[in-house]
């Protein structure tokens, strides 16, 4: 084993920090900002537009000098989705993603970087988060999430 496999959660949480802080000082840990930008016909504010397409700049950087190396720094090998496939389990999840984060104002990272806030909204919008993604991984076990791979 290599030194940085052993340090791989170190450099995970390091990871998770940046994107912590970045959240934070972008204000996205505020729900009212992610809701007035989902607000087109009222009080719409553009920052989470510029917020997203700096996400986008940077992770097409990164995985364009990513993708030079062999493989991962901290892993034997990168773990890439086997399957580019539209199906039904892909579309229903991004839609309940997609209203939860319209109803709570929240998606995952900004929810846990407004914790320490301890506001009524994010003390409600993280157990039902957490109950999602457990009945989530329950419903893969489910028949129609092991349909065979379409083919590209």
């Amino acid at each position: 084993m290599t030194l940085l496999v052993l340090l791989r959660p170190l450099l995970g949480a390091l990871a998770g920090l940046v994107f912590g802080i970045g959240l934070v000082v972008s204000g996205m840990s505020d729900p009212a900002k992610v809701l007035n930008f989902l607000d087109v016909l009222g009080a719409w504010d553009p920052s989470l537009a510029f917020v997203m397409g700096g996400a986008a700049a940077t992770t097409f950087v990164g995985y364009r000098l990513a993708w030079r190396r062999a493989r991962p720094l901290a892993m034997p090998a990168f773990d890439v989705p086997r399957t580019q496939a539209i199906d039904a389990p892909l579309l229903s999840g991004a839609a309940l993603f997609g209203m939860g984060w319209g109803i709570g104002g929240f998606c995952p990272g900004p929810a846990w970087t407004a914790l320490p806030l301890m506001a009524p909204g994010t003390l409600a919008f993280l157990p039902a988060m957490l109950l999602g993604l457990w009945l989530g991984g329950r419903a893969k076990g489910l028949p129609a999430f092991h349909a065979a791979p379409s083919r590209p």
